[in-house]
C-alpha cells in the first residue's frame, strides 16, 4: 500500500492543491428539513405564480476549494449549523415577498396584526432566491473557513420537478 501511495504523490494534508484544482463537497437540505414558505410572484401576471402559493423547499448546496483542511476536508459539515439556523429563520413558514412588490404595504400591514412571519426580498423565484441564499451563505461560509472554501452554486428545488441553480464562475479565489 506505501508503494501505491507514493507512485500517487498525494498532495499532504493542508497543502495547495496542484494548479487548476478544485475540491467540491455539497450538503443538502431536502424538502423534509420543514422548509415550508409561501411566495408572491407579482410580476408573474400571466400566471396563478402572482397569488400567494407555497412549498416545502430543498436546498442543495456545493462549496470549493483549492486547500482540505487538517481532516482532509473541504468542509466540516458540523460547522454549518449558523447556516441551518438562517435558512428556517428566512424559509421556515414564512412569506417570501419582494422589495417592489405594489401590495408590499398591504403585507407588511397583515404582518403587523401576526397574520404572517414576512421576509422581504431582493426579488422572489426560484432562480433569486438561488442568488440570494447563495450571497448570504458565502459570506457566512468564507467567515467560518477564513476565506478557504466558498459557496460555488446554490440550488433551490421547490418540488421534485422544478429547481433553479445560481452558480458563480470563478477564474481565481472568489471575493466573497
Amino acid at each position: 500500500m506505501t508503494v501505491l501511495f507514493d507512485k500517487m504523490q498525494l498532495t499532504p494534508v493542508s497543502q495547495p492543491s496542484r494548479a487548476g484544482i478544485v475540491y467540491r463537497s455539497t450538503k443538502t437540505y431536502d424538502h423534509n428539513e420543514g422548509l415550508s414558505c409561501c411566495f408572491r410572484q407579482w410580476r408573474a401576471s400571466h400566471s396563478h405564480c402572482q397569488q400567494v402559493h407555497g412549498y416545502a423547499l430543498a436546498f442543495r448546496f456545493v462549496f470549493a476549494t483549492h486547500t482540505l483542511d487538517e481532516n482532509n476536508w473541504c468542509l466540516d459539515f458540523g460547522g454549518l449549523k449558523e447556516v441551518r439556523a438562517w435558512l428556517h429563520e428566512v424559509f421556515d413558514h414564512t412569506v417570501l415577498v419582494a422589495a417592489d412588490d405594489p401590495q408590499l404595504a398591504e403585507f407588511e400591514r397583515m404582518a403587523g396584526l401576526g397574520l404572517m412571519n414576512l421576509r422581504i426580498l431582493p426579488a422572489v423565484g426560484c432562480e433569486e432566491t438561488a442568488r440570494f441564499v447563495h450571497m448570504h451563505v458565502g459570506k457566512m461560509v468564507k467567515a467560518e473557513t477564513d476565506g478557504r472554501v466558498w459557496v460555488e452554486s446554490v440550488e433551490v428545488s421547490e418540488h421534485g420537478g422544478n429547481s433553479a441553480i445560481y452558480q458563480e464562475h470563478w477564474n481565481s479565489e472568489p471575493s466573497i
